[in-house]
């Protein structure tokens, strides 16, 4: 019994060191080290499509026919591409903000580059444009010799005297709503006139005066021709530089040295046709 006893203890102690042993196998198989990390390659970056031909007009039909020979070539590393943004902003001149000029206003089609170097210049210098300076011309009118026509659009009165020809000057008209046409005559002549405004005329400019002299300063100037028993009249002016204008009530204006070379040339009586 007791010989029974020690064979099993026996047995079972080598079973024990058997497992043991096993055991010790197994732990000094595995390594001390920390584990391997796997990294995936890198690959390159895709390629970008460039369009190789400006005739194609590029994007998704130069992608699907670009290739052809001679093109260059169809693919490029990808890179950061800044496209130049267009200015937006109007290269046009905006008008000049000045007051548009008594006798030549805007003039059509744009300004010029001197327009605001003429806008500053004094009015009193500006120079008389040659057409408005007294002349002798043909005339093809119907009026007879002697016969003052005034040319209201044009700005010309003309001294007819026979043979085709008449003398013209350059003249100031009246202003828009103050033009008039018709047929008069001359019924006084003064030297170096007074000037009386009417009562219309102060009513628009109460700041006139009621009377004043002849004399330089007058804007009547040097000579007047009344015409008929209206207001108007033809005669001189202070202001040279309005001849060509629009500028008057109803008056026809001269340059002074003019008004003296025509009121000699005419006697009362005399016969004026306005246009």
């Amino acid at each position: 019994m007791f010989k029974k006893m020690s064979v099993a203890l026996l047995g079972s102690a080598c079973t024990f060191m058997a497992c043991a042993s096993d055991a010790s196998a197994f732990d000094n198989s595995v390594p001390n080290d920390p584990p391997a990390v796997l990294y995936a390659p890198q690959l390159p970056p895709a390629p970008v499509r460039v369009a190789s031909n400006s005739n194609m007009g590029g994007g998704f039909i130069e992608f699907l026919f670009g290739d052809g020979p001679g093109r260059g070539p169809a693919y490029a590393p990808e890179r950061p591409v800044y496209q130049q943004q267009p200015a937006y902003y109007d290269q046009r001149r905006l008008p000049p903000m000045g007051e548009p000029q008594m006798q030549g206003g805007y003039q059509q089609g744009g300004y010029q580059q001197g327009a605001l170097q003429q806008d500053a210049v004094d009015p009193r210098q500006r120079q008389l444009d040659p057409k408005f300076e007294k002349q002798l011309v043909d005339y093809s009118g119907k009026e007879s010799p002697g016969t003052i026509v005034v040319d209201t659009p044009n700005k010309f009165l003309y001294l007819v005297e026979g043979n085709g020809r008449a003398m013209r000057y350059g003249i100031g008209v009246g202003r828009p709503g103050f033009t008039w046409s018709g047929v008069k005559s001359i019924t006084a002549k003064r030297e170096w006139p007074d000037w009386t405004p009417p009562a219309e005329m102060l009513a628009r400019r109460p700041d006139l005066p009621r009377h004043m002299e002849g004399g330089p300063e007058n804007p009547l100037g040097a000579r007047a021709m009344y015409l008929g028993s209206t207001l108007y009249r033809i005669h001189g002016s202070n202001e040279p530089w309005t001849i060509g204008t629009n500028v008057s009530s109803g008056c026809i204006r001269m340059r002074n040295e003019d008004v003296i070379d025509l009121y000699g040339r005419v006697n009362v009586g005399t016969k004026v046709v306005v246009l």
